[in-house]
């Protein structure tokens, strides 16, 4: 009976110096990243039987390893818990840099294709926001193009964006808002995906403004399209398809 009043002890030793606490690590691949490319985030815990990821971005996940992508630019700080079979946590948080990407904007005109320049250049992150064209729902701010008719974005999301063209000296100017009617595909960008140099061609009319107000600033909100005139042009449904979005990757260094 001694005997086994001393065993019981030892093996219970035994048993608690087996166990070993769980220590969480991981390695994440790209570090920097940017918006909308996949990071390979591998799990190298030890001793753990069950992890938990908080992106950072709102989203958790219960699996070993994780594939993941940002859609905003910024940095993220991630958390991996792993835990032990039997008790114990242990944590480990890891930054995340994800950059934006980039749009190049070239203005022309829809029929001789001329650029225009010093044309005032919104983006807007949904159709409906290009519709109603509150200046203060424009994103990156208004650029202005060059005499190349280029203008860029930058620091951007990955999504699509609708672009929104306005030039106006006195009662004659451009606009991309009659194309847009005809078809949003005029006016929608492909998705910028960081990683590529990304263009968009936006084609415009030449119009004569109606409202006889001979401004020559871009207003807060745009004017209806009652007051708009194409000075030229083929009417609704005659444009032909063009090419108007163009993106090319950019190799890693």
């Amino acid at each position: 009976m001694k005997r086994l009043l001393i065993i019981l002890p030892i093996l219970s030793l035994l048993v608690a110096g087996c166990y070993k606490e769980p220590f969480a690590n991981a390695t994440i691949n790209p570090n920097p990243a940017w918006v909308g490319e996949n990071i390979t985030f591998t799990n190298l815990s030890t001793n753990t039987g069950y992890s938990e990821w908080d992106m950072g971005d709102g989203t958790t996940s219960s699996s070993f390893n994780v594939v993941h992508y940002y859609i905003d630019p910024g940095q993220y700080t991630v958390t991996l818990n792993s835990y032990g079979e039997k008790k114990g946590t242990s944590r480990a948080t890891f930054v995340v840099d994800v950059s934006g990407s980039a749009l190049k904007i070239i203005v022309k005109e829809y029929i001789d294709e001329y650029v225009i320049e010093e044309a005032s250049v919104l983006l807007y992150t949904s159709e409906n926001d290009w519709y109603e064209a509150d200046f203060d729902k424009a994103v990156g701010g208004e650029q202005f193009t060059n005499s190349y008719g280029e203008c860029m974005f930058e620091g951007l999301s990955s999504q699509k964006y609708y672009v929104d063209v306005y030039y106006r000296l006195g009662n004659d100017g451009y606009v991309n808002w009659l194309l847009g009617e005809e078809d949003i595909g005029w006016v929608e960008t492909q998705e910028v995906t960081g990683g590529y140099d990304h263009t968009f061609i936006a084609y415009v009319d030449a119009v004569t403004f109606d409202d006889q107000k001979k401004s020559t600033g871009r207003p807060a909100v745009r004017p209806p399209l009652r007051d708009v005139s194409q000075m030229k042009g083929t009417g609704a449904g005659d444009r032909a398809p063009r090419e108007n979005k163009i993106s090319t990757k950019i190799e890693r260094k």
